[in-house]
């Protein structure tokens, strides 16, 4: 019988968005392969007691912030390893290979060293998500102004946007689901569309994001780059993250003008949800920019918002 093993593994940040990866040393399993910082969850530790003894004794730092981020399951021919992943984005100390043959830093979508331990190949596509989602609403303020923020984001650095128009005729909102594309690949931004597998496929687009009632209704993934879902509870998320899609969408967080009287949830509650899920998390409703180190406290990957996106408040 295959031994289970809980691990604490570091995903180390740095503001530009790279991440320190180790290369395993000659005398260890998979010697030479690439990994994430971190160690066996010993006895009577949590997993992130267990992060912080690790990053001191591997790499001589002192973990002053680790936001709860994933929780990925692989079954090598040794054990079957539960790899709780954490985002740290802040630690002090001098950064020192103790048990890596070699450190570098890496960026998600240029990564230039390998192999990778095999369980971290979709911990690196979920480093490749933004942060912050926009979503569109041009059926509320208008094409040319929704258009016109747009391209302020995208100067601003937004990397992520998804075409929600509920509001607007299938033609008046392919039209502009191909003007919002034709900007956001400009900029290297992707863009996903709302509701429809085959027209985001049609239409060239990165992805498609999906109700929770489309995301129960499916028994494989959408043949797409890139696919998440609106979730509500616990049962949508695990079914989400059953399928294997790139992420989840929960709220409301916060109290929202698009959703008037809809009770928010709050960060506890979000935090109790998404716990050890397995997939990325972005948190809706209420929310700003300024709220994405709060809510990758309580778990989240991200933000994602609609007004305050484009500057007119949450």
């Amino acid at each position: 019988m295959v031994k289970q093993v809980a691990v604490a593994a570091a995903v180390i940040t740095r503001p530009d968005g790279s991440f320190l990866l180790g290369q395993r040393a000659a005398d260890t399993v998979y010697s030479g392969y690439w990994e994430f910082p971190g160690g066996k969850v010993e006895a009577g530790e949590t997993p992130r007691d267990a992060l912080v003894r690790e990053l001191s004794e591997e790499l001589g730092i002192v973990v002053d912030l680790a936001c709860p981020w994933l929780m990925r399951e692989h079954v090598y021919e040794h054990a079957h390893v539960r790899l709780h992943f954490f985002e740290v984005p802040q630690w002090h100390g001098e950064l020192q290979p103790n048990v890596h043959a070699a450190m570098t830093w890496q960026q998600a979508d240029q990564l230039d060293v390998g192999p990778m331990l095999p369980a971290n190949g979709p911990i690196l596509k979920a480093l490749r998500l933004p942060r912050v989602m926009a979503l569109t609403h041009a059926f509320e303020i208008g094409v040319d102004a929704q258009l016109a923020a747009l391209d302020q984001a995208l100067a601003a650095g937004l990397k992520c946007v998804q075409v929600r128009e509920p509001g607007m005729p299938p033609d008046a909102r392919d039209a502009f689901a191909q003007a919002v594309l034709a900007r956001c690949k400009e900029h290297g931004a992707l863009v996903l569309l709302n509701g429809d597998a085959a027209r985001a496929a049609d239409l060239g687009m990165d992805g498609v994001h999906l109700s929770a009632q489309q995301l129960l209704a499916l028994h494989e993934r959408p043949k797409l780059e890139w696919v998440g879902a609106s979730c509500h509870n616990r049962a949508e998320l695990e079914h989400a993250a059953k399928l294997e899609l790139d992420y989840a969408v929960l709220g409301a967080v916060k109290p929202t003008a698009s959703h008037p009287g809809q009770p928010a949830i709050g960060w506890q509650t979000f935090h109790d949800l998404t716990r050890e899920l397995s997939i990325p998390v972005l948190a809706i409703g209420g929310l700003a920019p300024h709220d994405l180190s709060e809510a990758k406290q309580a778990g989240a990957h991200g933000i994602a918002c609609i007004r305050a996106a484009w500057g007119s408040g949450a």
